[in-house]
């Protein structure tokens, strides 16, 4: 049976409406977190219908998915305003990230991953042991450090099978100081970067031996370690007078 073409239309309309929500969100979050939207600044639909020429109906999806992300708040008169972060609201992110993570390898071990998820995960971390293999690292490999770290801790979240967790991991880990890789471009030009994402990359192939090892509790007490590597980043990144470079750092207030 064919389907109706007036079926198909609103199909391909909906599509498109989803494809630049999409679009608008991933375009506002880069805005915010470069500073051209401040925080407590105060945003419309309609300014921000002007500003990316887009319809509407997707920007406000995109608004309500930056809201439920947490970088904005929903203002009692109407509109929304981007939020602004304390230093403890920063450490606590990153805090919640590591019990989350700690909880999922935990559920992985337990539970027992697949070969299929193992075998990625050595191939991901063979992968970084490349690039950390060099003398130096330069931008581009800080930047390919970046993109296989975040691969590597999705495998791990997968690993877990919950998408109760993931949904939550992936709603902290949106905010961009709590990202497990939020620090790491900002950390380049330190003498101290590559010791510690060698430092970083030891925690990762302990974590995967205690998953499959079926060490639930020591997969989960490494995975909370690892993310005091990030806390301790934070207050290195928010002692630089450089810090303003750092994605996101405009966010967060020095006091409160």
């Amino acid at each position: 049976m064919n389907t109706p073409k007036s079926s198909l239309l609103a199909v391909e309309a909906q599509d498109l409406g989803a494809s630049q929500a999409v679009k608008a969100q991933l375009r506002l979050r880069e805005m915010i977190l470069a500073g051209e939207l401040p925080s407590g600044a105060r945003i419309t639909e309609l300014a921000i219908v002007e500003k990316l020429g887009v319809s509407r109906t997707p920007i406000r999806a995109a608004l309500m998915r930056l809201e439920q992300e947490g970088l904005l708040e929903v203002l009692v008169n109407g509109g929304y305003a981007v939020r602004s972060f304390s230093e403890r609201d920063a450490s606590e992110a990153i805090e919640l990230r590591g019990t989350l993570e700690g909880l999922s390898v935990r559920l992985a071990a337990e539970r027992g991953a697949t070969a299929a998820l193992l075998d990625q995960a050595r191939a991901c971390l063979g992968q970084i042991d490349a690039v950390l293999s060099q003398a130096a690292l330069n931008d581009d490999a800080f930047l390919s450090y970046v993109t296989l770290n975040q691969k590597f801790h999705n495998l791990l979240a997968e690993m877990a099978g919950s998408a109760v967790i993931a949904r939550e991991l992936d709603r902290v880990v949106n905010l961009p100081f709590a990202s497990p890789s939020g620090f790491v471009v900002f950390q380049a030009n330190s003498p101290q970067a590559r010791d510690m994402l060698i430092v970083a990359q030891d925690q990762h192939r302990q974590v995967l031996d205690a998953i499959e090892r079926r060490e639930g509790s020591r997969a989960e007490a490494i995975m909370r370690e690892h993310s005091r590597i990030a806390q301790r980043n934070l207050q290195a990144t928010l002692q630089s007078h450089d810090s303003d470079q750092m994605p996101g750092a405009r966010l967060i207030r020095k006091q409160g």
